[in-house]
């Protein structure tokens, strides 16, 4: 039988707790602006940390820091300073979009104006840029302005699977209004940090380490494992 929201509140909260436990709070000290963040996790889609953060470096390098040149220059310059980051046949004309729209719209290259509007606003505001659904939309809230938007990428999209907080097939946005409905807003980054850490260590996508895993008590893999191993001694 499917739990029922306050057992699931609560199992949300045990894990939560115990993270914190294990890694401690995250301090949030944003290091880009949010439309700076906006642009660089548009690069990172289907690519590594190193290979984004190289690629938003590049651009920004190639063109001097001035975002109208971007904008204006030849899209293939665009696509040559990102290639690293891959797939830069898309990702070029989605940022050279995004800074037309800002610039019509705003006059500027800011999202300075999102600071006012509630976070499901901001997010569905941000999910008009292309190349930007919930995830990225969300990263740019929650790292950028402190927002109360959860980001799901594959490793907390795969605990959540495991820990039986979602189904085993739930989408990553099935996992994000899970966790958004389950705690409040002030523990969105905490959480996320720490489920990143922990699925890099520990919950891992080929070899899960569950005998070190702090989440032992509140998972329905591990417990799984266990009924299977009791039934082939």
């Amino acid at each position: 039988m499917a739990e029922t929201r306050r057992a699931l509140e609560a199992r949300a909260r045990k894990i939560y707790e115990l993270l914190l436990e294990e890694y401690g709070i995250p301090e949030w000290r944003p290091s880009r602006s949010g439309f700076e963040q906006l642009i660089h996790t548009i690069l990172s889609a289907n690519t590594n940390d190193n290979n984004s953060a190289r690629a938003f470096e590049t651009l920004k390098q190639r063109f001097a820091g001035d975002w109208d040149a971007v904008r204006t220059a030849p899209l293939e310059e665009v696509k040559d300073a990102i290639r690293v980051a891959g797939m830069y046949n898309q990702k070029a004309p989605h940022i050279v979009e995004t800074l037309e729209i800002l610039k019509r719209e705003e006059g500027d290259y800011s999202l300075e104006h999102i600071r006012e509007m509630e976070a499901e606003a901001a997010r569905s505001y941000l999910q008009r840029f292309p190349g930007v659904g919930h995830k990225t939309a969300s990263i740019v809230l929650l790292f950028s302005y402190g927002m109360a938007a959860f980001p799901v990428d594959t490793h907390v999209q795969r605990q959540t699977q495991r820990l039986g907080i979602s189904g085993l097939r739930a989408s990553a946005e099935k996992v994000k209004d899970v966790w958004e409905e389950s705690l409040p807003g002030q523990t969105y980054f905490a959480l996320h940090v720490n489920l990143i850490r922990h699925g890099r260590e520990v919950c891992r996508a080929r070899t899960p380490r569950c005998t070190l895993c702090v989440l032992q008590s509140e998972c329905d893999y591990v417990a799984r494992l266990g009924a299977w191993a009791d039934s082939h001694p």
